[in-house]
């Protein structure tokens, strides 16, 4: 049996597999047609083609025929037609997505959730590494928490602690799986209104089904603590990102807002409608993948018409009316304008946070990159009043989408 795994491109973890039997010929490309199936723009539509070349007990022999416009590397070498050796690396294209390739043989170890690490010294792994290139075991847990092996810590915070988690034994998807593992603080679950924030972004998920969300795989109660699995998103928020890039193009800024608002239109369209709360650049990811915005946290999610409470939401990015405790679904749509100026300019939108009259606006006029119309939308987005603003996330998009130039 041979088997094909797809590998993040970074940490070289496991995002896919495929198992073929007792196929001669494996077919990859963007094609529906072919047995492997990459819907990136860098593979061709039948890219290679993987051929037995003798076979036996032990899985045969096989070899790789390339036939992708922008070529196929094994093992880091472009190749158009050669031998291909167990535990390869295959990679569609400069850049484009890594498949490792392994024949499964009895005598050799298995890249599979069940394999034994008694069977791998793990050598000639990079300190990078999550998972061994020879066997796939994970080389370092530091904790197992049911069936969850932790193997990172990605972030800690007041409310508690957010871990990458290796679901070995596949009970959620049917196949192993990276996942996102929040564990609630034990002290935080003493607190009612801590309790209240982590159960709602757990029974929010669950209820959600969009690409821009998150997908809810799991919530539990171990050992006294709360936990809440959900789904790995591969990428970066929007903070960070620009941090680290500077501001972007009016175009792309403008593009991820569109994108925001469709998010938004959804939550909002529920019955009842549903209320971010604290919409703001770390809280939108970006996937490496397709450059898709993801929103996250949930915690803040509130029901509309339901009795004014804590006040939530972010500095800089929270509307007049959520300040005061009472959110409508139009105070999401006020986040989007200090949004834009961050992603534009890569400055707290604080700094053009200015008294105009009597009350205080965003006064973006002297930066260069917002044009007079997109100046426009912002100033109508964030208008101290709900009532004067943009009333529905489609109309803002609509406003938005048309700035692009």
């Amino acid at each position: 049996m041979v088997t094909l795994t797809l590998l993040e491109p970074q940490q070289k973890t496991p995002l896919r597999q495929w198992h073929f039997d007792d196929e001669s010929i494996i077919r990859i490309g963007r094609s529906a047609d072919n047995d492997v199936v990459l819907s990136d723009t860098l593979v061709s539509r039948y890219h290679l083609e993987l051929k037995q070349i003798s076979s036996d007990k032990n899985g045969g022999s096989w070899q790789v025929i390339s036939q992708g416009i922008n070529g196929t590397f094994l093992n880091g070498v472009l190749v158009t037609q050669a031998f291909l050796p167990d535990n390869s690396l295959l990679q569609l294209a400069q850049g484009g997505p890594i498949l490792k390739f392994q024949i499964d043989q009895q005598t050799a170890p298995q890249y599979s959730p069940t394999a034994s690490p008694n069977t791998c010294t793990h050598q000639g792994n990079s300190p990078n590494n999550l998972f061994c290139i020879h066997c796939g075991e994970p080389l370092s847990v530091i904790q197992t928490i049911r069936q969850y092996q932790v193997l990172q810590i990605l972030g800690q915070g007041g409310m508690g602690t957010t871990y990458l988690a290796w679901d070995k034994q596949g009970k959620i998807a049917g196949h192993a799986q990276l996942l996102v593992l929040k564990q609630m603080n034990a002290d935080m679950a003493k607190i009612a209104k801590a309790q209240e924030l982590f159960e709602r972004e757990a029974n929010t998920l669950k209820s959600l089904s969009h690409v821009g969300i998150p997908k809810y795989y799991d919530f539990f109660v171990e050992g006294g603590k709360k936990y809440l699995a959900m789904e790995l998103v591969h990428g970066q928020d929007l903070e960070k990102l620009i941090y680290l890039k500077g501001p972007v193009t009016p175009n792309l800024a403008v593009n991820w807002m569109i994108q925001t608002c469709d998010i938004l239109d959804y939550l909002h369209s529920k019955e009842p409608p549903l209320i971010h709360r604290d919409i703001k650049p770390a809280n939108l990811m970006v996937r490496n993948s397709n450059n898709r915005i993801v929103m996250l946290d949930f915690g803040a999610v509130k029901e509309i018409g339901t009795a004014p409470g804590t006040r939530i939401g972010a500095e800089g990015y929270c509307a007049p009316e959520q300040e005061r405790g009472q959110p409508l679904t139009q105070s999401d749509l006020y986040a989007i304008g200090p949004t834009l100026i961050f992603l534009l300019t890569g400055e707290s939108p604080f700094k053009f946070y200015r008294q105009r009259g009597r009350s205080f606006r965003f006064e973006v006029a002297n930066v260069p990159t917002i044009t007079p119309q997109l100046r426009e939308v912002i100033d109508r987005a964030t208008e101290p009043l709900a009532r004067d603003r943009y009333q529905t996330a489609k109309e803002l998009a609509q406003a938005l989408a048309a700035c692009q130039v």
